[in-house]
Order: C-alpha cells, then structure tokens, then sequence
C-alpha cells in the first residue's frame, strides 16, 4: 500500500511542479460524483423497466436548464451564502453576477473551485436533472421549464439595457 501512495506522492510532485493543487480532494469529489452516478444507476434500473428516452424537447430543456442553474449555483449573488465557507467575494463579474477568490486548501479549495465554475458545475446540474427524468419527471421537466424561462428572461433583460444604451448613445 505505501508503494501505491508513494507513486501517488510522486505523480502529484510531478504534475504540480510546486504549486498548491489539491489532486487528492480533486480525487475525492471525482469519487463522489462517480459513487452518486453509480447509486442512482443502480436505483433506476432497479425501479424502472427501462429509462425514459430524450428527444430533443427534453435535450433543448437540459441545457438551457443545466445553463442558467449552473451560473445560478457559481455566479449568483443570492447564492453566495452558500460559496461563503469555500470563497471570498472579490467583486462583480457582470450584470447580477459576483467574482469570487477560492479559499483555503485540500476539500475546501477544491469544492471552492467546483461552485465557481459554471463550467464545473454544469456536470453536477445536468446529471442531477438526467436522474430527475428517472425518477421524477413531470415535475423536473416544470422545474426545467421554469429555469428556462427565467434564462429567457435574462437574456431580454440583458437586451433590453443593451437598446437602452444605444438609444442614448
């Protein structure tokens, strides 16, 4: 077992050439996404004959979904009091959205940079709405809806403020 860890020690020296990275807590949160996904695999088959399939109507959804809540969970001010313990606030980054700095080090650095990252997060969101249409699907594809039509809204509202500045322009 120490030769397992040992090589891990090395390929983690190896790879950040110094500088503070946190594979392991990388590794952790991989493990966690892995385990869940693989949970809510085994629930699924268990408890339906067979998945629901995804047209493109149920595609269109997620993503717009899997958009607007990922930027809401990384970006949003409301839900900053939830990135607090893992971020610090640095500033705006654009129309109702903060910046924020990860903090910290080992599991709290890397969940800070998980709930950062709309990118990052998307993974986490799109899956939980894949097992949504498993187990609860009329009401995920209303939640779906609703988040949809809220990132609708967002973009008129981002339009409306870009015509008012050309019409004083």
């Amino acid at each position: 077992m120490s030769t397992v860890v040992d090589t891990a020690r090395r390929q983690k020296d190896e790879y950040t050439d110094g500088a503070d990275r946190p594979l392991g807590s990388y590794l952790g949160t991989l493990a966690v996404y892995g385990l869940t996904t693989a949970a809510m695999v085994l629930v699924g088959r268990r408890s339906r004959d067979r998945a629901p399939s995804v047209g493109p109507a149920d595609l269109a959804l997620m993503t717009v979904t899997t958009h607007k809540v990922s930027r809401l969970i990384a970006k949003d001010p409301v839900t900053s009091p939830l990135r607090a313990p893992f971020t610090r606030y640095s500033g705006t980054s654009g129309p109702a959205e903060v910046a924020e700095e990860v903090r910290g080090r080992g599991v709290r650095h890397a969940v800070g940079e998980l709930i950062t990252c709309p990118f990052c997060t998307a993974q986490w969101v799109a899956t939980a709405y894949a097992a949504g249409l498993v187990f609860a699907p009329h009401a995920t594809r209303l939640a779906g809806a609703t988040m949809t039509a809220v990132a609708g809204s967002d973009w008129l509202q981002l339009a409306y403020a870009r015509l008012q500045q050309s019409a004083e322009g």
